[in-house]
């Protein structure tokens, strides 16, 4: 078995480079993503090995280049597009998803378009305005697409194959405030399914649900919380669409209490829909309403304020305290 210890940026440059080595109809292309390598250099190096046809650099215009993605899919090729960072996304968002996300279903099954689009999102490394948001609701809503996140080097490897290797449209949202945090990555032997949640932490009085960023904090608050004699289980959801509802219930079926944590605001996010759906699910197992612990309905603000807006331990913590006191 090889295991291999890197960082995240690191997983998704090794996953990237073995589908270019193993597809010849994989391309990527984004913008500086070639002889630069990208802005955090996950593509570095990869222009270099397989060249300037397969990793291409494209023009500043981010619905050229999903609108040049969709016409390549529709001919047999499986690109994977950056949007170099989270705010850039908006210019192509018509393409996403009065295109992308319906030929499919206009084609009557027809035609296939596997197209990745890998989105680095989220706050934490004291950016400016339209490099720190966490839009991954907008997408999630818009049927025919998939809207994954991974937490951690393995499953940023893996989740990027399996991404690749779809013929849906798959939007990556990739956490960059964790493409340093390196882990174990085991390169040879396949995990479960794109969209399967796993338990990050098992425990009995508490469901912790989360994706992307804040699992290493909910993993934090797990640990912390375990020092007051509270055993607190984290459920890395790692697909925001679809998600694993049946493993979510699961797991509040065994601890009977759920608190959904994620970067983006609380309002219409994520965690508004598993809370209604667990609510339906789970209302008589449940021995406190589900709560919710995220960011601000308010523009990200500039960096010297986001740890103020960013869910930290502190407000995890709290919102545990809140659920365990009912």
């Amino acid at each position: 078995m090889a295991v291999e210890k890197m960082a995240l940026a690191k997983a998704i440059n090794e996953s990237l480079r073995t589908a270019l080595d193993a597809d010849p109809k994989v391309l990527i292309m984004g913008e500086d993503v070639g002889k630069l390598g990208g802005v955090f250099r996950v593509t570095d190096g990869l222009q270099k090995d397989f060249g300037e046809d397969r990793v291409i650099d494209t023009p500043l215009a981010e619905s050229g280049i999903v609108g040049t993605a969709i016409g390549l899919a529709l001919r047999g090729y499986r690109p994977v597009v950056e949007i170099q960072f989270d705010g850039f996304v908006f210019p192509a968002y018509d393409q996403i998803v009065t295109q992308l996300a319906k030929m499919h279903a206009r084609a009557l099954g027809k035609i296939k378009l596997p197209v990745v689009i890998r989105i680095p999102y989220g706050g934490g490394i004291g950016a400016v305005e339209h490099h720190s948001e966490s839009p991954e609701a907008l997408f999630a809503h818009v049927a025919g697409l998939k809207v994954v996140s991974p937490s951690n080097a393995s499953d940023a490897y893996w989740m990027m194959q399996q991404a690749i290797q779809s013929d849906d449209p798959v939007i990556f949202f990739e956490p960059k405030r964790r493409y340093w945090d390196k882990g174990e990555v085991t390169t040879d032997a396949i995990p479960g399914p794109l969209h399967k949640a796993v338990v990050a932490r098992g425990g009995s009085d508490l469901t912790l649900a989360a994706y992307g960023p804040m699992v290493k904090v909910c993993l934090e608050a797990a640990a912390a919380a375990q020092e007051e004699g509270k055993s607190i289980e984290v459920l890395d959801l790692r697909s925001m669409s679809p998600i694993d509802f049946d493993s979510v219930q699961a797991s509040v079926e065994k601890t009977r209490r759920l608190v959904v944590v994620h970067e983006a605001p609380v309002f219409l996010g994520t965690g508004a829909e598993i809370a209604a759906r667990i609510t339906e699910r789970c209302f008589y197992h449940l021995e406190a309403p589900v709560l919710r612990v995220g960011g601000y309905h308010a523009p990200y603000p500039p960096a010297r304020l986001e740890e103020e807006y960013l869910p930290g331990l502190d407000r995890v913590l709290d919102a545990v305290d809140r659920s365990l006191a009912y």
